[in-house]
């Protein structure tokens, strides 16, 4: 029977540690499958039996990390950037001359630059070569490599022109770089942190005590302690400690978070209730059912924490161009420092020329692109309401063919209206709201609310004796007689025949409206409201605008199909899924992505699963914080119309990385010829050098102009 661990794996910092660390581990006997999240630093391995955690861990350390059983989920801190505030003060004079301040002598140069290359800049050295010992070049290995020569280079001419004046030196170039890589890292880490938060979100939910029914008595115990057929009491505003059936009692739960539906739903004895929801005004004796691991706040942290792991491995351009390029200037390098040998120029001049090289080559501006394009897509997102959690978000949204939706709060308001008054034969429909209002007077109910403003200028009685039926509705005494409001089942199980308006109701039901029924005590059917959620304003141009940029838009709801339907047809979405399930949205987001870069829009927890699921997730800002922890991009508005405007800055920026990279790869293999024929001694090389830098900075800078269509 198989069996499956995590481990903790420290020491990981790309795409590319984590394919490394999935492969050593898929190769130890045993193992029948290895998944690696970069974004919780965890492993997930399954195993033909009990796992061998020796000789995970051990694969892993040979692999250059190391690695650790997790035995409770814990958040891991991003600790304080202390190697990243050194280097930039130990960068910052060595940029004296850009500022128009004298430079400061050769040795003091090399005394601030040695710490950053030798000391801070280690690492790239350490991750470069166990890149290369896995049978590929990235980034790490051309930052080592293109420090290195600047400073190396640097080292050498200031001993060789000791005495003669100070020479031109590239201190600045190397510290540069590596303090604005490790800039990157540190701010891909802190989204990468904020990501993985949704998982204690979800947690977070469940309360840590519950009240257990033992002897005849009540016993605060740990939700932990819990076991299945163990009785709990809900009392009125508690949250629900379990999954379980209602063993007695009356009640409305409000499961909004957890559905994402807005509208408390009526709980009676054998009905199903869900574990993190809110109890209304009844209290509940609840029989446990689901516990701990099995329950569905727990199933939705695992889809959440399994739809990341899932997504495939990002594959950054510019480190499948340096697997190419770092062989390539290393080949090209070592030829010319042959051929000027052979040619019988001196070992000095040869030298400086294979130096030359390397100093072109130096992946400054390859290294600006991407997070240069980013930052500033980024922060221009951020000013039009767009946040973007996770800079890979932005690099994926330009590629998105489809947008599934989630209809409550996405492309609704949320926030349910009267849209049909059906007074009984005989009836005032004036009257009907009058008295409705005047049952509903002081409720916070969001059906009360809506009574009230459609009552609004009405003249609303006063009710007196106002009772509460907990999952049926509310009765009390106006003007003399008793009025009863809410489902059919209530007015029904007064004598009342609700026949006269059959006609009305199943119309209101094929719409997928909420009803409410008034009648009097004595068996009067007074009439019927019906309610429904209204579109957000903004939803149908939002879906046309998709449409115009050629992305395809599907529903998908928890609602009924008539409910989803009547809002799908409004907005002008045609694929809708209906009646999914909360832990059912991540399979439909699975199943639309076949063949297809999908979306995602949502602002439930019970979102949480599908954001993760999709190749990008897009979160309403008016949502819950889960969903927007489990979202690479959170729409602050809640505008749907802001979903057409993210994609179209990603493709943006996404257009402005492209260009950065080849303005960056132009510069070396128009440079990298004319060094090797000793055309370009290495200070102009370095001039070079920082004049793609700043093409490279500046034309991201170009994306500061992009505003909303």
């Amino acid at each position: 029977m198989s069996e499956t661990i995590d481990l903790g794996i420290e020491g990981m910092t790309c795409a590319a540690c984590v394919a490394r660390v999935e492969k050593v581990l898929a190769r130890v006997p045993g193992v029948e499958s290895a998944r690696v999240n970069l974004a919780t630093g965890r492993a997930r391995v399954t195993a033909a039996g009990p796992p061998d955690v020796a000789a995970l861990t051990a694969a892993v350390a040979r692999a250059g990390y190391s690695a650790s059983e997790v035995t409770a989920r814990k958040e891991r801190g991003e600790g304080f950037p202390w190697a990243l505030l050194v280097a930039a003060v130990l960068t910052l004079p060595l940029l004296a001359p850009m500022l128009g301040l004298p430079a400061l002598p050769g040795w003091a140069q090399l005394a601030v630059a040695a710490p950053v290359q030798l000391v801070i800049g280690a690492r790239f050295y350490r991750a470069g070569w166990m890149s290369l010992r896995g049978g590929a070049g990235n980034m790490d290995v051309l930052v080592a490599l293109g420090t290195s020569a600047a400073f190396l280079l640097s080292a050498w001419m200031l001993v060789a022109h000791w005495g003669m004046g100070t020479p031109h030196l590239y201190f600045e170039a190397s510290s540069t770089i590596v303090t604005l890589v490790l800039l990157g890292r540190f701010l891909e880490g802190r989204a990468r942190h904020r990501a993985a938060s949704a998982i204690a979100a979800l947690a977070a939910l469940r309360p840590e005590r519950a009240v257990l029914l033992r002897d005849g008595g009540e016993v605060e115990v740990a939700v932990d302690a819990l076991r299945r057929g163990d009785l709990v009491l809900v009392r009125p505003g508690a949250r629900l400690p379990v999954d379980g059936t209602v063993e007695d009692g009356e009640s409305e739960i409000d499961e909004s978070l957890i559905t994402g539906e807005s509208l408390p739903v009526p709980r009676a004895v054998g009905d199903k209730v869900i574990g993190g929801s809110v109890n209304g005004g009844g209290v509940l004796r609840v029989r446990a059912g689901a516990v701990g691991a099995e329950s569905v706040l727990a199933r939705m942290a695992r889809l959440v924490e399994d739809a990341q792991m899932d997504k495939p491995p990002i594959q950054r351009l510019a480190d499948r161009v340096s697997a190419v390029f770092v062989p390539v200037v290393l080949g090209i390098a070592l030829a010319t420092l042959a051929l000027w040998l052979l040619a019988g120029a001196g070992v000095s001049e040869a030298v400086v020329n294979a130096v030359a090289v390397l100093v072109i080559a130096c992946p400054c501006a390859m290294g600006l692109a991407t997070p240069t394009a980013i930052m500033v897509g980024t922060g221009v997102a951020a000013r039009h309401g767009i946040l973007i959690r996770d800079a890979t978000a932005l690099e994926r949204a330009h590629a998105v063919q489809l947008v599934a939706f989630d209809k409550t709060g996405t492309l609704t308001e949320g926030k349910p209206r009267v849209v049909a008054v059906h007074p009984a034969p005989g009836q005032d429909r004036a009257e009907l709201l009058r008295l409705a209002a005047a049952l509903e007077a002081g409720s916070e109910h969001p059906l009360a609310r809506a009574v009230a403003r459609e009552a609004a200028g009405l003249a609303i009685p006063e009710a007196r004796g106002t009772r509460a039926l907990p999952g049926r509705g509310v009765t009390a005494e106006v003007e003399g007689r008793t009025i009863l409001l809410g489902s059919r089942k209530l007015i029904e199980g007064h004598g009342v025949d609700a026949a006269p308006l059959d006609r009305a109701a199943r119309a209101l039901a094929e719409a997928g409206r909420t009803m409410a029924w008034l009648a009097t005590g004595d068996g009067v059917l007074l009439g019927l409201i019906g309610f429904a959620d209204s579109a957000r304003p903004s939803a149908g141009a939002a879906v046309a605008r998709l449409r115009d940029m050629g992305i395809a838009t599907a529903m998908i709801s928890g609602d009924s199909r008539a409910a989803a339907e009547t809002i799908g047809h409004e907005v002008g979405i045609t694929d809708i899924r209906a009646e999914v399930p909360a832990d059912g949205k991540a399979r439909e987001v699975a199943a639309l992505r076949q063949g297809r870069v999908v979306a995602m829009v949502g602002d439930g927890i019970n979102d949480a699963a599908a954001l993760a699921a999709a190749d990008i997730g897009f979160a309403m800002g008016t949502g819950t914080d889960v969903s927007m922890q489990a979202a690479g991009i959170t729409l602050m508005r809640g505008d749907p119309a802001l979903v057409a405007d993210a994609i179209d800055l990603s493709r943006r920026t996404w257009s402005k990385l492209r260009q950065g990279l080849f303005w960056a790869l132009a510069y070396n293999v128009l440079g990298i010829p004319i060094a090797a024929a000793g055309l370009l001694n290495p200070m102009l090389a370095g001039a070079a050098m920082a004049l793609s830098s700043v093409s490279v900075v500046a034309n991201a800078l170009l994306l500061r102009r992009w505003r909303p269509s």
